[in-house]
């Protein structure tokens, strides 16, 4: 099975297996072993593998840099008005839940197994090629629709400054800031995303603090408490309200799984991957459920300046507050660490893109010339390919934003759950095969938390709001529209999967014959760091910062 794995990442250990005398086989295989298979990585850029340049910092940072984004800034006020503040509380947080038992099934694996092509790779292995080949194409797709929202977000939140640019000037201005900082090189990515993602915890921390006190009023004309829950309601839509935002937090919440991918590029993976999963959580709930709260009390979801169907124009909902409090120049403050967080973001939706790529190709998935790589071994064909299917956001720049935030936002979120559900299925079906061949999954590096349960209860979940999510179209009267823009992704999925275990003949993977072996690495003694005991202060700092 080891021939039929495609690890990108440098010093690839290829053809580690369970006879090598190891309980989990983590041989690495030196540079002979890989130009045996005829690929000179040198001479060939098909061939050059990616850098592990990744520390743990830059993990942690990346896992809740990877989902503060202009998505959660901007996209918020859109949970809020479709909602209100109590549906958006609740589909935020049942999301979190899912997704918390997401990560932990992802870690597992990741942890033990850390090439960069992650979860696809792990289709492939654990189920199906085919499989792996609609799941490629669909997270690929996810990411395009992100970045190209993400351009959106950019050109509207700086419209909150000047209309002096028109939208599409913005946008092609970061196009090609994203193109060239996404070029830098992995090293130059994880550090840059470090400083980044430590200035979006910041601002929402200052942002969290001023709101309670302008909702006690201290700061500002009134003391808002939750009178906005009693009018006009904690409710916007009741249940079809909180229907339409699962697809909303999904999208916002995609992002998470991106310490997956990021594992193959981790110097260190058994150490950092279980250290950033293990946050995630906490995280979410501090970051994502805390800013949802906080806007639900200060401004009601009927708001004329919140992003919906009917604005002409957006704002973000951070924005918005603040400067109905009479705080301005906190509210140009926030206003430009958006735009840093659209930076960060965009860097981020590149980066996956790009390496999602890398892998279909050379795995015989893609087109070949997408798996040409440079010198730092950055995919730049993946990055430009990507880009490029990104202007997709300049084809509806004469429709409202909200109405292109709706479509874009749905889409990707359609695609999150489709990509959730598949990692719960890798996860069972990991687990079944080490049992099936003699391996004990109590010696798992990390274990992924409430196993079984969790896992299935996250896999159901992601089916059932596959489905749920867009149930509103049928209500009367039916919109063939809503129809489409819900569930169109789901045929293409399936003929995807179809159309590839046809052309080539495919196989159902059997428990005893699963790789679960290549792709593990060989660590030292040395690398294992006794724990210190830490203050609770230290503690909470690690938590929330990193």
């Amino acid at each position: 099975m080891a021939d039929k794995s495609y690890d990108i990442t440098e010093s690839s250990p290829y053809g580690a297996s369970k006879d090598d005398g190891s309980q989990w086989g983590t041989k690495n295989v030196d540079e002979q072993s890989i130009r045996s298979e005829g690929r000179d990585e040198e001479a060939d850029p098909f061939a050059k593998p990616l850098k592990r340049q990744l520390k743990s910092r830059h993990l942690q940072m990346i896992a809740i840099g990877g989902i503060i984004g202009p998505g959660l800034l901007v996209n918020s006020g859109s949970a809020l008005a479709q909602g209100g503040p109590a549906g958006a509380l609740i589909s935020f947080c049942l999301v979190g839940i899912i997704v918390f038992f997401v990560m932990q099934s992802l870690g597992e694996m990741a942890t033990l197994i850390p090439v960069s092509g992650s979860f696809i790779e792990y289709a492939e292995r654990f189920i199906d090629d085919a499989l792996a080949f609609g799941l490629g194409w669909a997270y690929w797709y996810l990411w395009v629709t992100v970045l190209a929202n993400e351009y959106n977000s950019i050109s509207l939140v700086i419209g909150y400054w000047t209309q002096a640019v028109p939208q599409w000037g913005w946008i092609l201005i970061f196009w090609f800031l994203f193109l060239t900082l996404s070029n830098l090189g992995i090293l130059a990515y994880g550090e840059m995303e470090f400083w980044l993602s430590i200035i979006k915890v910041i601002a929402l921390i200052v942002f969290f603090i001023l709101a309670i006190c302008i909702s006690a009023g201290a700061i500002g004309p009134q003391t808002i408490g939750f009178k906005y829950w009693h009018n006009p309601g904690a409710f916007a839509d009741g249940i079809n309200g909180v229907a339409k935002i699962f697809v909303v937090a999904g999208t916002l919440y995609a992002g998470t799984e991106m310490v997956g991918i990021t594992a193959g590029e981790s110097t260190n993976p058994r150490k950092a991957v279980p250290r950033a999963i293990k946050q995630v959580f906490w995280r979410i709930l501090i970051f994502y459920v805390g800013t949802i709260f906080f806007i639900g009390i200060l401004m009601p979801y009927n708001n004329k300046e919140l992003l919906s169907g009917s604005s002409k124009t957006a704002s973000s909902p951070l924005t918005i507050a603040l400067s109905e409090a009479g705080i301005l120049p906190a509210a140009h403050l926030i206003n430009a660490l958006i735009v840093i967080s659209v930076i960060s973001a965009g860097n981020s939706s590149l980066y996956v893109g790009s390496r999602t790529l890398l892998y279909m190709s050379r795995s015989r998935k893609a087109p070949k010339f997408i798996g040409r790589t440079n010198r730092a071994g950055v995919p730049w064909v993946g990055l430009i390919f990507t880009n490029v299917f990104a202007c997709i956001v300049f084809l509806e720049l004469g429709s409202s934003a909200g109405t292109v935030f709706e479509a874009l936002i749905t889409l990707s979120g359609v695609a999150t759950f489709i990509v959730w559900a598949v990692i719960g299925v890798c996860h069972i079906r990991f687990r079944r095969a080490l049992v099936a061949q003699g391996q004990d999954p109590a010696k798992l590096p990390f274990a992924a938390a409430l196993y079984p349960w969790g896992t299935y209860l996250a896999l159901a979940a992601n089916i059932f709001l596959v489905f749920f999510q867009g149930y509103t179209c049928f209500l009367n009267p039916f919109s063939a529209k809503d129809f489409v823009i819900n569930y169109i992704l789901l045929p293409v999925f399936v003929l995807f999967v179809i159309v590839y275990k046809f052309w080539n003949k495919t196989k159902w993977v059997k428990l005893e014959d699963m790789d679960i072996w290549t792709g593990r690495r060989h660590f030292e003694e040395s690398e294992e760091e006794v724990p210190k005991e830490k203050s609770w202060w230290a503690r909470t700092y690690a938590v929330v910062i990193g």
